[in-house]
This record gives structure tokens, sequence and C-alpha cells, in this order.
């Protein structure tokens, strides 16, 4: 086997120790601290400067600005972190990450050579019992690991054909924005711009890269590292995704600017970080600049973050938040400057709102009395579309109530009524769907007879809404007896219906078991009534009372 050959094998070993060691240096510090860390990030508040050192500090701590954002996704998507918080913690997550390659130039020290020792060390201390000491054991052999793949890592450097390689390699995409996305894509192949930075290090230790180059190739892995964040997210929360996209973004933003200036001023970068080299090598120079780069650049992206933030959630909307913002078709706050135009779309939208209630009454009824699932998740939509459109509708009547003429605001008081009693109208049909849910849950059913009772009550309820819409759209006054009567009918029907089970109960045509959920619903149907009631005769009285 020639020499090449055996330098390649070397390379790719130290390489594999490298990756190897930093994995169990990282997994022990997750395993002692982990928990910590955790309720250290349970600190976060509304400051962002705070929550970048907390991200910063924890990210030293575990080695790992994967793992770190890792943990805050996994806070967003829980709710126990806002948006705004863990992208300053994830910001202040790339600052700590650079410990690594500040650990990792320390090869290129006269007693680099002891640092090996850590590895045997650490060994000895993972056949202890103990757990804490096992795990220490784990972050000290992680850390010998490394510098002793770097170490086989340089010795494979040394075979010329290898360096002459790297070096002719290099020279073809000697320009910089190349070597930047060069960096880029191999830490996403890789997913840790530790270990990326780390070998780059080892390289320019080497000779087998320039410093100029190095820095470009170490600037792209500040980038890379980010895809891993972008995986983890794709599984989550919306908000999940939007901290990962959001990061992404802001990183490619620093990462570009820097680009920009590292390419124009190359070689007095170089030059200037030239300066810290240890033992005429610039390793630790590599390691620097990446610390820079990032305590500059990561503070200056804070005031970018609560714009990006709202760009963010345009850009990736939630299915949920989309479809409660699509059920709003009438309103818009930009009819508020000509309140009898804004007056006139209200009534639509409280319509829509009316409509999306009935939808929801009928299909649970389906539900109810003829076992049909099939509207199962358009009714939890429309329950959601309702309270949306109850909240949308207040806020838009509490700034038109202000504009509106003196003879306009008695309408507008009794708007917000309505839209309370529709409001109530969709919680009783929830309720319904709820209730069929829980019956099928324990196996039990009402009997035909009562099922068919049922049909009769919301035969007489269906009339109501039919009838009350006309009343309310057209400020039709006529129909209001015809909505009173029926009203007086569903009265009557609760109490009827409510002995005809007892009756039934008595000769074991129903179960005792079933009692309580059919005269809830028997009340709900009754309320339904009162509800509709109240909002026919909201035309002649706000308070949708009627008169005595």
């Amino acid at each position: 086997m020639n020499d090449l050959i055996k330098s390649i094998i070397y390379l790719l070993v130290g390489i594999t120790i490298l990756l190897v060691g930093m994995r169990m240096m990282s997994g022990g510090m997750k395993k002692t601290i982990s928990v910590k860390v955790r309720s250290f990030f349970k600190k976060t508040e509304d400051k962002p400067l705070t929550n970048m050192g907390i991200g910063a500090v924890a990210t030293m701590a575990i080695q790992s600005s994967d793992a770190s954002n890792a943990m805050v996704v996994g806070f967003i998507n829980a709710g126990a972190m806002t948006l705004y918080q863990g992208l300053a913690i994830m910001l202040g997550a790339y600052i700590g990450t650079t410990i690594t390659g500040i650990i990792a130039s320390f090869s290129s020290l006269s007693i680099s050579v002891y640092f090996l020792l850590f590895s045997f060390i650490g060994i000895v201390m993972m056949f202890f019992t103990k757990e804490k000491v096992v795990n220490i054991g784990e972050i000290v052999c992680g850390l010998g690991l490394l510098f002793f793949g770097l170490a086989v890592m340089k010795d494979a450097f040394k075979n010329p054909d290898i360096t002459n390689s790297c070096q002719a390699l290099f020279s073809s995409i000697n320009f910089g924005p190349l070597l930047f996305l060069f960096g880029v894509v191999i830490t996403g192949l890789i997913q840790s711009s530790s270990a990326v930075t780390s070998i780059v290090i080892a390289m320019v230790g080497s000779g087998a890269l320039d410093l100029s180059s190095g820095l470009f190739l170490a600037l792209g892995a500040t980038l890379g590292t980010v895809i891993t964040t972008v995986i983890i997210s794709l599984n989550g929360s919306v908000e999940g995704k939007r901290a990962a996209i959001i990061m992404f973004f802001l990183r490619l933003l620093s990462s570009l600017v820097m680009v920009l200036i590292l390419t124009i001023f190359r070689q007095p970068i170089a030059n200037a970080m030239h300066f810290f080299a240890i033992n005429g090598s610039d390793e630790f120079p590599i390691a620097l600049f990446t610390v820079f780069y990032n305590i500059i650049f990561m503070p200056l992206l804070i005031p970018l973050l609560k714009p990006t933030i709202r760009i963010g959630c345009k850009l990736i909307k939630n299915k949920k938040e989309e479809s409660m913002t699509s059920a709003v078709r009438f309103i818009d706050d930009k009819l508020l400057s000509v309140p009898s135009v804004a007056l006139s779309q209200v009534k639509k939208e409280i319509i829509n709102m009316f409509m999306l209630s009935k939808e929801n009454y009928l299909d649970s009824m389906k539900k109810m009395l003829l076992n049909d699932d099939s509207f199962d998740k358009e009714i939890a939509m429309k329950e959601d579309q309702i309270d949306y459109l109850n909240q949308r509708i207040t806020d838009f009547l509490i700034k038109l109530s202000s504009k509106v003429s003196l003879s306009n605001e008695r309408e507008v008081g009794g708007y917000f009524h309505v839209i309370n009693d529709i409001e109530r109208i969709g919680d009783h049909a929830y309720n319904f769907y709820e209730q069929k849910n829980d019956l099928d849950s324990k196996e039990l059913s009402f009997s035909e007879n009562a099922k068919g009772e049922l049909g009769i009550f919301n035969a007489v309820l269906e009339k109501m809404f039919d009838e009350t819409i006309y009343v309310f759209e057209n400020n039709d006054a006529s129909k209001l007896k015809k909505i009173h009567e029926l009203e007086d009918e569903t009265d009557s029907l609760k109490k009827e219906l409510s002995n005809k089970h007892f009756a039934r109960i008595t000769t074991n045509e129903c179960s005792q078991e079933l009692t309580s959920a059919y005269l809830t619903v028997l009340t709900e149907l009754e309320r339904i009534g009162d509800h509709l009631t109240n909002i026919a005769y909201s035309i002649d009285n706000p308070n949708g009372d009627i008169p005595a």
C-alpha cells in the first residue's frame, strides 16, 4: 500500500475520530446539564440581549448550537416560548458554538500532545458506576478524541500529494463566494459547523489551505449549520417552522454582507487575523474570526427580528389561522373611514357568521340523528371560524361605534348582542358534536323514538333559522309574531319530550344512563330557539328581548 493511500485513510479516520469526539463531548454535556439548560431557557423574557446571552452560555455548556436550537424549537412548538424570545436565543447559540473552534485551535500549542491523554482519562472515568462521573468521563474522552482526530488529520496532510491536491482544489475555486458556498454545502451534509471549522483549522495548520480561503470556508460553515435547525423544524408546529426559516434568512443576510466585505478586503483582513497566530500557525485566527463575526453581527440582527417575524407569519401561514382569516368576507378596517358603508358591511359579516352557525347546527344534528360523521372536520373548523368572527366583528364594532351618527348608535349597540347570540348558537352546535362523540365512546345511542322526537324539534328550529335570517336581513318585523310562536313551540317541546323520555324509561324502552345526555340536548335545543328569537327581535329592541 503506497503512502498516498495510507495518508488518505489517515485523513478519513482522522475526520471520523474528530466527529466521534465532538459527538461524545456534546452527548456527555447534554446528559450532564441538559435539564439545567432547559430550566435556564425558562428564564427568558422580552429582552433580546438577555436572551442572546442565555443562548450563548447554554450553547457553550452543551457544545452544540444544533442541540440548543432543537430545544428552542421544542419550546416554541409547545408554546412555552414566544417566537421573538426563541430567535434571540438562537442568535446567541451561534455565538456560543464558536467555543468548539477555539478549543480545536489549541492543537497548535506546543503542549497539545498532552491533550490526547484526555481520551485515556475519560475512558477510565467511564468505568465508574456513578452516572455523573461517567457523563463527565464521556466529555473528557470526547475532548481527547477531538485533539487526536486533529492530530491524525495533520499527519495525513504531511503527505505532499494530499497537500498539493487540496491546494490545487481550493486554488481552482479561489473565488471567495464559491469557497463560502462550498463551506455551506459541506456543513449542510455533515450538519455541524464546529466539525467543519475544526477540519478547516487542521487544513490551515498543515498548510493545505491558506488563511484567506479558510476564512470563507469557516464563514460558510456558520450558515450551513442553520440547515440542521430547518430540518428539525419540519415536523413541528408552524411557529417552529417560522423560527427556522426566519433564522436562515437572517443568517443568510449577515453572511452575504460579510462575504462582500471579505471579498473586497480579503488580504487586509487575512493579514489582520494573522497577528493572532500562535507559534506561527494560523489555526487560532480561523477560530477567532468566527468569534468576531458572530459577536459583531448577531446583535446587529436584533432590530430585524420583529420585521422578519411579521414577514415570516405572512409567508408561512398556519392553516387554522388562514382558515379563520378567510372566514372574514366583508369587513376591513379601511372601511371605517366611511362609517355608512362600514355599517352595511358589518351587517353582511354578521349574516355570514349566522350562516356558519346554522351550517354547524345542521351538520351536528346530522351527526346526532343519522350517525353521519362526514362533517366532523368541517364542524371543528367552522367552530373556530365562528369564534374568530365573533372577536373580529366585536373589534370592528368598537372602532365603528365612535364614528357612526347618533341615529346609528342604537343599531351598532344591537349588533353586539346579535353576534353574542350567534356565537352561543355555534357553541350549542359544537356541544352536540362533542355529545355524540362522548356517547359513541361509551357505545351508547339514543333510541329510534328519541331520535324521531329530536327530529321534530330540529324541524321547528330549521324553520326558526330561516325566518330569523329573513327578519334580520330585511329588517322585516311582520314575521316576528311567527318567530314568537315557534319559540313557544320549542318551550312546549322541551317539556313534552322530557316527559316522553321518562315514560320510555319506565317501560325499559330507553336507558336511564342516557337521561343526562338526552335532557342536555333538549335544553340546548330550546336555548337555540331563545337565541334565534333574540336575533330576530334585535331589529326592534337592541337587547333582542321580546317586548312584554
